[in-house]
């Protein structure tokens, strides 16, 4: 009988260090983002985060802005794989997590005084907030669904090993199992950084963003049951524990009748049903992860009439996370080999966030209407990340080399002021992936989307100013087609989506 893998929470120990970078990178620190989105040549306090090096055409003063945003995203998985009809009787299933963030908040702060700026903020800057899968996931479920053709297949060895006179599974072809996947993931980010102002037109920025991870998993396979024989349903382990037992009883009497060769017989079937009995038991996993890295920034802008253009650079993170990890893992295969060996608990694996690169441009269009544009690029190619098995191979190999090219996102936005106390914006991003197909799994995956926001900006008092907003994220579908669905040899298909909503406020004071 095929062994019963932890598969499932490979899958989801090897989505931890993937949840990283421009691939999951929050570029939405403050409101003015969400209502406008292009932001890369911005001059007023969100150029903390954007285009540091605007700060330097701010007014005098102090200025702190505190922002707020409620985030709701859906990951949707819809897999297909023949032995899925045996868990109620539809071969194409669809799971669905709900990844929910009710707070994320965020703190800019800039002190200006003549031709110096100096800046810091606080913000999740990274990180997919809390996602529960509350039937677990296609990786999970495919290596159960395995389960009743397995025990076909062992009864007739043991048929034909003249253990049993009929195949006593003979009519198994349903199972039912209790699975469960939930996952936190924040990289927190505290930038500090001084802005000068070289002359009338330009301006430079340098200064660092000290990253903090903080992941949690957990996930559970439980009841693993199948219609033994095709009668009802039974629980495996406690069936073939059962089983066990009176083998050993049986071949404990046939021993000491004298009757050896019935005694090999009967402890020979109870090595084969402990082994069921083992690979079938509930399984549970309890992973907590924690590093963290240091980002050098530097930025450049330069401004004259109407026209602003703004540039930052975030050169690649550093960073490891360390496992604290409960749970049963497979040990080590007798070859020596191990492809838990980066998931064990205190084993440090690689978590770049990688280098990113920003350009922007304003035009003031007229003294009430202003446009802008922006370009992000992020190298996700050179960032580390944690070693996955090659499906072909079998080799542990870095998941960036599933990574064809980095990141790209075009941005564009208006605002316009329709009075003295209130304006109002909008823009739109388009966000192009470069993953492969072996990138994509169902607990780490990246869909290239098109994004909106709108909202408007009062003018409260003098000094003070409200900005709410409303951002979304419309997806594009990953087609996932396999030979070897999930390292069960069996053709099956993976189709992956999401959808993302945001309702931000933010307000903006300066002393």
């Amino acid at each position: 009988m095929r062994k019963i893998s932890l598969i499932g929470f490979v899958m989801l120990i090897v989505s931890i260090p993937t949840f990283a970078g421009g691939l999951l990178t929050n570029t939405n620190q403050h409101v003015l983002f969400l209502r406008m989105l292009a932001r890369d040549a911005s001059t007023q306090i969100d150029a903390i985060y954007s285009n540091p090096a605007g700060l330097a055409f701010m007014e005098d003063g102090f200025h702190l802005s505190f922002n707020g945003q409620n985030v709701y995203q859906t990951r949707t998985i819809t897999s297909t794989f023949a032995p899925f009809a045996g868990f109620g009787g539809n071969q194409t299933k669809t799971y669905k997590g709900e990844a929910s963030a009710p707070f994320v908040p965020s703190l800019f702060a800039v002190y200006k005084k003549g031709n110096w700026a100096f800046s810091g903020s606080f913000a999740i800057t990274g990180g997919g907030g809390k996602a529960t899968f509350n039937e677990g996931l296609g990786s999970f479920e495919s290596q159960v669904a395995l389960i009743p053709a397995m025990l076909v297949e062992a009864g007739r060895g043991m048929v034909e090993g003249g253990l049993a006179p009929t195949n006593p599974y003979t009519g198994t072809n349903q199972y039912s199992v209790n699975s469960f996947m939930e996952g936190k993931q924040y990289i927190f980010g505290l930038q500090l950084g001084a802005t000068y102002k070289i002359n009338e037109y330009l301006s430079v920025f340098g200064g660092a963003r000290f990253n903090y991870v903080s992941n949690s998993y957990s996930g559970y396979l439980k009841n693993i049951q199948a219609n033994l024989a095709g009668g009802d349903m039974v629980n495996l382990n406690q069936s073939f524990t059962n089983t066990a037992i009176a083998a050993r009883q049986a071949a404990a009497a046939f021993t000491a009748a004298g009757d050896l060769a019935s005694a090999e017989k009967y402890t020979a079937m109870a090595d084969k049903a402990e082994a069921v009995a083992g690979q079938t038991a509930d399984m549970e996993l309890d992973c907590e992860q924690s590093g963290w890295g240091v980002t050098p920034i530097i930025g450049a802008d330069f401004k004259k009439g109407k026209w602003n253009i703004g540039v930052k650079y975030e050169f690649n993170t550093k960073l490891n996370v360390e496992n604290k990890t409960k749970g049963n893992l497979p040990p080590p295969s007798t070859d020596g080999s191990d492809k838990f060996a980066n998931y064990r608990d205190g084993v440090n694996t690689p978590h770049d966030i990688p280098s990113l690169l920003t350009v922007g441009v304003s035009y003031e269009i007229l003294p009430a209407l202003r446009a802008s544009i922006g370009y992000h690029h992020f190298f996700d190619t050179h960032a580390k990340m944690a070693t996955v098995q090659d499906p072909i191979t079998g080799d542990l190999v870095d998941k960036r080399n599933y990574i064809g090219n980095g990141t790209n996102e075009y941005l564009g936005g208006i605002e316009w002021d329709i009075c003295k106390w209130a304006q109002i914006s909008a823009g739109m991003q388009r966000t192009k992936y470069g993953v492969k197909d072996n990138y994509q799994t169902d607990m780490s995956f990246a869909v290239s989307s098109y994004s909106y926001g709108f909202g408007a900006g009062f003018n409260l008092m003098k000094n003070l100013k409200l900005n709410v907003a409303y951002f979304w994220t419309d997806y594009d579908k990953y087609t996932k087609n396999m030979d070897d669905y999930n390292g069960t040899g069996i053709a099956g298909t993976d189709v992956f989506t999401r959808t993302n909503k945001v309702f931000g406020v933010g307000l903006d004071y300066k002393f």
